[in-house]
């Protein structure tokens, strides 16, 4: 019942992701700007290149289709693809190769491959589960993972990177291999710290993969580079199940073959389609913008986001997710006009919520209410409510008590009555319900997503797979 996408709600968004811009300036032209640092004279030189950081973006392929045939080995190697409501999501390549596009409607799917096998894809219990434990899995290597999706992770290996260093010393540099592709095919100079680090970051994602691969049953692409924003970017340069490393000079070359600006992360359609608006509309115009141009019209935090995104920069440190910080349902719909089926809906949220709120072991202390407007066939932005839960609902939670969910619902129902005037025609499109400020339980046996992993699994995959038998928990 959740929105579409291989996202997931409660994922962090990242800190170099940007609002929306505001505001009108005209279009600029420019040169493109020269970046990169290398090394000279044949020495390994501590310049800036090697205080860089190693960071590896993991982006793992299909991932719906995959949890998908692991759950069913049947499907594995048929066209499939995952649907919600009448969008297809996602699908393998199988079907790729046959013309399907994910994002595209059920009907167009299956006009371009009549053999596609489609799965419900609305209930995200098993892809999110599967998603904590890759997320668990990486962090047997490093705890600094930070889950950007349900299938995306940052990994921080630069502390792995010196350890390994330290340990070959530099007799071990003469036959550094390097695994997987280096963009733009550059050679990787063994004089160059930063070069060397990044060979050995490459290394330690393979190890990742390999891992993901053989007890999980999950493929995926990881970039390795000097910062977040630019191993996402480099990551899904080669697919499927490959890697790749940026080296530093080939940063502008990167950005520069982007041909189109909402590749940029943290531009989407509507930022994209107001830069267009506005006379930016490739990469090289915004990094030649005037800074206090952007900063007039946007602020100065995100224009220098923007600025800093464009060309590459990223300092963000990799932040390790931990437990999610809220839990989250929703259900998109053509109409809902009625009070009697707003409270259907909302409980039906709430209902699936409480399921995994019990195997959370955590007990929220807010609830929120979302919803989306329609008028005149028009869909208005979203517009939310919340409310302190009352501590004596609070306890009921996780406790089985069957007058919780009433309870939830009737809070729920009053936060949609601040919002809507049922005495007049509505159209609602979309519910939402969010439970957050989550805090353990008092003496609970249950420990948060430790104890999610561990709990049998409601949904219809309760083998979600162990290619070699060794067990991750």
């Amino acid at each position: 019942m959740e929105s579409c996408g291989e996202e997931d709600e409660e994922a962090p968004e990242p800190d170099w992701w940007l609002p929306e811009p505001r505001g009108r300036f005209g279009s600029v032209s420019c040169k493109p700007a020269i970046l990169g640092v290398r090394a000279v004279h044949g020495n390994m030189m501590r310049s800036g290149s090697d205080l860089r950081r190693v960071i590896v973006h993991l982006d793992l392929d299909c991932f719906y289709a995959q949890v998908e045939t692991i759950c069913n080995p049947e499907l594995r190697g048929k066209p499939l693809g995952v649907q919600q409501k009448n969008l297809l999501i996602t699908c393998n390549y199988e079907a790729r190769k046959l013309g399907v596009k994910k994002t595209t409607t059920v009907k167009e799917a299956k006009e371009k491959c009549p053999e596609l096998l489609l799965v419900k894809g609305e209930d995200l219990t098993k892809y999110r589960e599967m998603s904590y434990k890759v997320t668990a899995l990486l962090e047997e290597f490093t705890p600094l993972v930070e889950r950007l999706a349900l299938d995306e992770n940052f990994m921080d290996v630069t502390e792995m990177v010196e350890k390994r260093l330290e340990e070959w010393g530099k007799d071990a540099f003469s036959q550094m291999p390097v695994s997987g592709h280096v963009y733009g095919n550059r050679t990787v100079s063994l004089h160059d710290l930063a070069h060397v680090k990044l060979a050995i970051g490459s290394q330690i994602a393979a190890e990742m993969r390999e891992s993901v691969r053989s007890r999980l049953g999950l493929t995926g692409c990881a970039g390795i580079a000097s910062n977040k924003l630019l191993a996402k970017m480099v990551s899904g340069t080669f697919r499927p199940n490959q890697q790749t490393i940026l080296l530093p000079e080939s940063r502008r070359d990167l950005i520069a073959h982007l041909d189109n600006i909402k590749k940029l992360p943290g531009i989407g359609s509507k930022t994209a389609q107001r830069l267009a608006a506005l006379g930016l509309t490739t990469i090289c115009s915004l990094q030649m913008c005037p800074a206090a141009v952007l900063e007039k019209e946007l602020g100065v935090s995100a224009a220098r986001t923007l600025q800093k995104v464009c060309r590459g920069e990223d300092d963000v440190p990799v932040t390790p997710s931990g437990p999610p910080q809220s839990l989250s349902d929703e259900d998109s719909f053509k109409k809902c006009s009625s009070e009697v089926e707003v409270e259907k809906k909302v409980g039906e949220l709430i209902a699936s919520l409480l399921v995994r709120l019990y195997k959370d072991g955590r007990k929220p202390h807010t609830i929120k209410l979302t919803l989306r407007k329609c008028i005149t066939n028009r869909w208005l932005n979203r517009e939310g409510r919340q409310c302190p839960i009352p501590p004596h609902v609070v306890q009921k939670i996780g406790t089985g008590d069957s007058s919780v969910q009433n309870q939830l619902v009737a809070l729920a129902m009053k936060l949609f009555h601040k919002m809507i005037n049922v005495k007049v025609l509505f159209h609602i499109t979309l519910l939402s319900v969010c439970f957050s400020n989550l805090k353990d339980a008092p003496a609970s046996a249950k420990q948060s997503i430790g104890f999610y992993l561990t709990r049998p699994s409601s949904s219809n995959c309760n083998k979600l797979v162990h290619v070699s038998s060794e067990p991750i928990y």
